[in-house]
Order: structure tokens, then sequence, then C-alpha cells
């Protein structure tokens, strides 16, 4: 990062499917990065803070978006699906952030269920940009045009089952009954991620998937 000019963009594309732990990864990446840098005293008068992280979540469609499609019902069952996203949206912003040096992505608000426009801020200072979502890879449709934006392209590896296994206590954890959950990992999440895992030949760098295991003594 030290290598790269002040006002360049490193941007990582960080794919996976539902449950592989992307978030976790790329927040841990930056986490980290920011913290060598602060402590090689890499500090610019801008601030310490030179990678951020950017989930896509905040490019699903919105609910009265997935109301005006032809099987509304559908759309709302397969929301997480690549068709239910923004993928142009996504990448006119990540022109924009290379055009101009700073850009507001929207985020997702889990509790509401729709986007908050302009709740992300990547500022000039920001060197590496570490995007995460499930689809960043795919080479088909809109999603092909986020190839060439990125500099590298990361994907992490993971067992479908154990995936689907951890997106189902995630929908558990977050109120839904467990017949619910079942059914959702079934009718979606599972067949989102068998496409996802194809989308793993386009990537740069693999990242195997290993169950979380917490230090009592974490600092």
């Amino acid at each position: 990062m030290a290598a790269v000019e002040p006002s360049a963009k490193y941007l990582v594309a960080l794919a996976g499917p539902p449950g592989a732990g992307k978030s976790t990864v790329a927040n841990e990446v930056v986490w980290r990065l920011n913290y060598i840098w602060k402590k090689e005293g890499c500090r610019s008068r801008e601030g310490d803070e030179i990678a951020v992280a950017v989930p896509m979540d905040g490019f699903h469609l919105y609910r009265w978006q997935l109301d005006q499609m032809e099987d509304p019902t559908e759309a709302h069952a397969r929301r997480g699906a690549p068709w239910t996203f923004d993928p142009v949206g996504l990448a006119n912003r990540l022109k924009t952030l290379r055009e101009k040096g700073s850009v507001s992505l929207p985020s997702f608000d889990h509790g509401v269920g729709d986007p908050v426009e302009d709740d992300i801020h990547v500022e000039e200072r920001h060197k590496l940009i570490v995007v995460e979502g499930n689809y960043l890879l795919l080479n088909d449709g809109d999603w092909k045009a986020l190839g060439s934006l990125f500099n590298e392209r990361w994907f992490i590896e993971v067992d479908t089952d154990e995936a689907m296994k951890r997106v189902e206590r995630r929908h558990v954890i977050t109120g839904k009954p467990a017949d619910v959950a079942q059914w959702r990992v079934a009718y979606n999440d599972r067949p989102n991620a068998e496409l996802i895992q194809k989308s793993k030949v386009n990537a740069d760098l693999w990242i195997r998937s290993v169950p979380l295991k917490v230090s009592e003594s974490v600092q």
C-alpha cells in the first residue's frame, strides 16, 4: 500500500457463497492493514485508516422494485439471487471512486429490509477498498462489467453443506422459525451458493474457510 500512488485506489473483490465468512475476512484484512499502517508510523495528514470494507448488500433491489416484477411473490422469496441486485449501480459507484477518489455507497438495513443510500463513505485517504459480496466474480450479464474494476479478485472456498448449516443457524438466530429457515436454505440459499461456487474459477486467490475459534485472551 505504501507503493500505491496517493491518489490511486486498490480494489479487491472478495466473493464466496452465503456462510463463507466474507464479512469476517474483509473486516479482518482491513483492521490488520490499518493497524500495521498506524504502527509503522505511516500516518497521513488525513488520518490513520487507509483501508475500508464495502459490503455489496447495499445494492439489493428495494422491496418496491421487487413488487413491480412479473411475479412479486417469487421475487421476494428469491431475494438474494443475482437478479435481485443492482450490479450496474455498483459498477457505476466503483467507476466514480476510481475517477474522483471518493464516493458514497449504500448500506443495507436488515431491520427495515431495504438499502440505506449514501451510508458508507470511501474517502480520498482510503487506498485499499475490499468489496465483499456473493456475485462479484460472476461472468454473466451485467455482473461481467465488474471484473475490470478490481485489481485483485479473491474467493473464499467452503464446503456448500457446511456453509448452509451456518446460514440456517443465522436465519434462526435472526428470528426465523426452524422450518422457515430450512425452507429458505433449500429454496434460495443453496441454489445461490451452487451458482457462486462456479465463479471461483475467476479468482486470483482462493482462501480456505475454517471454523472460527476465538481465544479467551483475544485482545
